[in-house]
């Protein structure tokens, strides 16, 4: 087996990141500031900690242009050159209301008029 230089690995692996960083459609969004997620499972995500080093608080998770879930993060940390951020609470965002009350599964959705 063959001994590679470290700086060879630390090159593959930022290639890696960066291909990674452009297949993904998936970006934060935090005010004017934007940053494109590198992994994300339940309870949180992996953001380039090249780009930013400390996240914290209520934002935005976009895939392409639409909205598509409000992030609380509680704590982010520097780990391999990702930072990994802990999502307390993950909102969906909708496209209406919800409902205050229980609908019955047979109403009807509108009325038409009597002619």
């Amino acid at each position: 087996m063959e001994f590679i230089p470290k700086d060879i690995v630390q090159a593959l692996r930022d290639a890696e990141a960066r291909g990674q960083a452009r297949r993904s459609r998936l970006r934060i969004v935090s005010g004017t500031d934007s940053w494109p997620v590198l992994r994300r499972w339940r309870g949180g995500v992996a953001l380039d900690a090249e780009l930013v080093t400390h996240l914290r608080g209520l934002v935005e998770l976009h895939e392409g242009s639409r909205h598509i879930a409000t992030l609380l993060i509680v704590a982010s940390e520097v780990e391999g050159g990702e930072l990994i951020c802990t999502v307390k609470r993950e909102t969906r965002v909708t496209d209406r209301a919800a409902l205050d009350f229980v609908r019955a599964p047979d109403a009807p959705i509108g009325y038409l008029p009597s002619t």
